[in-house]
C-alpha cells in the first residue's frame, strides 16, 4: 500500500475526488481481476500440493486452528463439509450466519476476508466445477474441519500417482 506522504496536495485532492463517487460508477479493472485470480489460483495450488505432501490431520493453517474449528462446529453443525452445496453455502440465510463469524476475525486473522478458492467436494482437486470463492476465514474454518476429520487424508494417495509420474493433476 502506498504511503500517502509520497503524494502532493494536488494528487491527494484528485484521489479524494475520484474516490468520492458512487460505488456503481466504478468499473472493474481487468488487470486487477487477473492479478486476484492469479493470486487465488496460486494459493489453491500451493494448498493442494501441501495436502498431497503431508498428512492433513497434523497440518495447521493458522495459529488459531483449534479455536476456529471449535467455533465452526458449534455455529455450523449442519454443514456437510465433505461435499459443499454452493447454492446453500451462498444463500442469504447462510451469509447472515457467516458474516458475524467472519467479521469476528477481522483484526485477528490476516486477510480474513480475502477471496479464496475452496473445493466443493473434499475428495477432488481444484477445477472449475469443483471450486467456488469464499472469504479466507470461511476457507480456513471448512478446511481445518476437513483436515481434523480426515476428509482430506485420501488426497495424498489419490493424487500421488500423478505427482510420481510428473503428469498434471
Amino acid at each position: 500500500m502506498a504511503d500517502l506522504s509520497e503524494f502532493n496536495a494536488t494528487e491527494l485532492n484528485t484521489m479524494k475526488h475520484q474516490l468520492s463517487g458512487k460505488a456503481g460508477d466504478y468499473i472493474n479493472n481487468p488487470d486487477l481481476e487477473i492479478q486476484w485470480a492469479m493470486k487465488a489460483y496460486h494459493h489453491a495450488e500451493v494448498y493442494f500440493n501441501i495436502l498431497c505432501s503431508v498428512e492433513p490431520k497434523i497440518l495447521n493453517l493458522t495459529q488459531m486452528d483449534e479455536e476456529i474449528y471449535e467455533r465452526f462446529i458449534e455455529e455450523f453443525p449442519d454443514i456437510k463439509i465433505d461435499s459443499l452445496d454452493e447454492s446453500e453455502l451462498k444463500s442469504k440465510e447462510q451469509k447472515l450466519k457467516w458474516n458475524p463469524f467472519c467479521e469476528s476475525y477481522k483484526n485477528v486473522v490476516e486477510d480474513y476476508n480475502f477471496a479464496t478458492l475452496i473445493r466443493l467436494d473434499a475428495s477432488e482437486d481444484y477445477c472449475e466445477k469443483n471450486s467456488t470463492i469464499v472469504p479466507r476465514i470461511q476457507f480456513y474454518a471448512i478446511e481445518i474441519a476437513r483436515n481434523k476429520q480426515g476428509l482430506n487424508s485420501g488426497l495424498r494417495d489419490k493424487y500421488k500417482t500423478n505427482k510420481d509420474n510428473n503428469t498434471t493433476r
